[in-house]
């Protein structure tokens, strides 16, 4: 153990020795060690550089032009930079329409760290001719063929005396060649353009020759993906015949539908741009096909029912037909409810069946309530518009507060119709949303009472400025009867809450029977609201509501209630939040939501 430890002290010893004669031999050389140093390397100043030029294009070339990194070294540098800095002015200047600009770089008078890009852009081009030819079957001396030509050289947008820029000239030829291509001709082209200035004149003379090919139209769809569902769940959904002319939006709106299906992860729609095949060209749909089953769940708050949880169960192929099979169970402070519905996938006319049962209780203002209702109906929806028609029976169990206890039943045939026209269905700033609701029971035919519902509302948004929008709304009903009673809440009106009247609780306006308020024949109530947005996410409003619901035209008594509210545009939907006051007490009530308003 000793021998191993002085030999380690010695091979040490002689380490020692030898780095010292190096450090030495180091020394004697002049080579000085040194530790790095704190002191970061200041980096030089960036060259100043003046754009001395008009405001039209000053901006542009302060955006775009290339400064100097660093000090030029030498007047070779600065000389190179010159022929950089003009060349790219040049052709910056170009693309706007200046051919002849004068460019000088150099030194500031009286300052030789500051340096100046001077420059005249010169006259600015102008369009001087325009010749559009066509080749192909567009070319043909047919009436229609003729006509198209003409309103498709009308809308070129670059007549002369336009200024000349480039990227309008690309603008342009884009646009030609896609509304020739969208419409007929799937294959065409354009096969010479030519853009010819004269830079003495500052004239510019466009041509331009677009083939449009043989007209497509439409073949067989060819398929491919499809496993679990038949091919008729798809050509339900084909919004052309085959002989059809080819339309490049139909087809967009095809694959659309597609993928807005529940059927799909994803679609894809095109032809096959093959002119031998243009008399009937095969429709390519290619899809990726969805889990048929799914289950879910969630949670919220409401300030109309209060707290909310829920879950939900889908088929989308129930029983192997297509057929939509969907569940709820929700639970809410106010309401609990049990659905379940079967409905069947839209036919070639987009008409489909549904199927559904329903049980539900409800605890609103004193009144509580437990309804059984099944229901059958046929629908139609379209891009624009929805179409129902249906049947129902129910049964309600009624337990107004102080008040007697009822039973009401009734077998109602129900008819509803809206129709929307809007720029988003998601977050709308103009159009508008129509609705109409009939509905009525016999009391010889599974009704407890004679009655006829009738319900209408209309919605409205108009944008004012660039981001503020002005909403209103209206709504009334009326319920035909001898009395209120023996006919389900359903069918009757009461009013107060979220899309109705802020600054009153939900459904807190009715007729008084007992100590609850329960709903009755006549409905009226309207909204204005103005929506100034600070940001694109983030707005403040202003509004109004009035109305009443009550079970006599003569006993109608104005409802009134105002208030301030902040909207937000989150990614589940928009979201309000409402401070409202009722005017005849002076209450403030609070209300919040998050859901499209139609």
């Amino acid at each position: 153990m000793r021998y191993f430890s002085g030999c380690y002290h010695g091979r040490a010893r002689w380490l020692v020795v030898l780095l010292a004669c190096c450090l030495l031999y180091l020394s004697c050389c002049g080579v000085v060690l040194a530790a790095p140093s704190a002191e970061k390397e200041k980096k030089p100043d960036p060259v100043q550089v003046a754009i001395i030029a008009p405001a039209s294009v000053k901006k542009l070339l302060e955006k775009y032009i290339t400064l100097p990194a660093k000090p030029f070294v030498d007047d070779i540098g600065q000389a190179a930079y010159a022929r950089k800095i003009r060349q790219e002015s040049i052709e910056l200047l170009a693309t706007e329409g200046y051919f002849t600009p004068e460019v000088t770089f150099g030194e500031e008078k009286g300052n030789s760290k500051i340096y100046e890009l001077r420059i005249t852009p010169g006259p600015r081009t102008r369009v001087a001719t325009v010749s559009i030819e066509f080749q192909g079957e567009l070319a043909t001396d047919e009436p229609e063929h003729r006509a198209r030509v003409e309103q498709l050289r009308a809308e070129w947008p670059l007549k002369p005396g336009k200024v000349f820029r480039s990227a309008r000239w690309e603008d342009a030829k884009s646009a030609l060649l896609t509304s020739v291509a969208d419409r007929d001709y799937a294959t065409a082209r354009i096969v010479d353009s030519q853009a010819k200035v004269d830079p003495d004149s500052a004239q510019a003379a466009l041509t331009i020759t677009l083939d449009s090919g043989p007209a497509f139209r439409y073949g067989e769809l060819q398929i491919t993906g499809l496993s679990r569902y038949q091919p008729d769940v798809i050509q339900n959904s084909v919004p052309f015949r085959p002989g059809d002319p080819y339309r490049r939006e139909q087809l967009l709106a095809f694959q659309a539908a597609l993928q807005n299906s529940q059927l799909f992860n994803a679609a894809a729609v095109s032809v096959k741009p093959d002119v031998g095949q243009h008399e009937a060209v095969p429709v390519i749909v290619t899809i990726t096909e969805a889990q048929s089953r799914h289950i879910g769940a969630g949670l919220g708050f409401s300030s109309n029912n209060g707290a909310r949880g829920e879950i939900n169960y889908r088929d989308y192929n129930f029983l192997g037909r297509t057929w939509n099979l969907s569940s709820l169970l929700r639970l809410e402070q106010k309401r609990q409810t049990f659905l379940a519905r079967v409905d069947t996938l839209p036919d070639a006319r987009r008409y489909q069946y549904s199927f559904g049962a329903r049980v539900e209780m409800t605890d609103i203002k004193n009144l509580k309530t437990f309804n059984q209702r099944v229901d059958f109906s046929r629908m139609r929806t379209t891009a624009h518009s929805f179409w129902q028609a249906g049947i129902n029976w129910q049964r309600e169990e009624r337990e107004p507060s102080g008040a007697p206890n009822t039973v009401n039943e009734t077998l109602a045939l129900d008819f509803w119709y809206r129709y929307h026209d809007i720029n988003d269905p998601v977050n709308v700033r103009s159009g508008f949303v129509s609705e109409v609701r009939l509905g009525g029971g016999y009391r010889y035919a599974l009704s407890d009472q004679d009655f006829l519902r009738s319900y209408a509302r209309h919605q409205h948004w108009f944008p004012v400025g660039k981001r503020d929008t002005l909403y209103f709304r209206a709504e009334a009903g009326y319920t035909l009867a001898p009395s209120r009673l023996g006919i389900p809440q359903e069918y009757l009106f009461r009013a107060g809450g979220i899309q109705s009247i802020r600054g009153y609780d939900f459904l807190s306006l009715g007729v008084r029977e007992g100590d609850a308020v329960v709903g009755g024949r006549v409905l009226a109530t309207g909204t204005a609201e103005y929506v100034h947005w600070l940001t694109n996410d983030w707005g403040a409003a202003v509004f109004a509501d009035a109305g009443d619901a009550t079970d006599r035209l003569k006993k109608f008594d104005l409802a009134l209630g105002y208030g301030v509210g902040a909207r937000w545009r989150s990614p589940a939907g928009p979201f309000a939040l409402d401070l409202a006051r009722r005017h005849d007490t002076g209450t403030l009530r609070l209300h919040f939501s998050i859901a499209v308003a139609f």
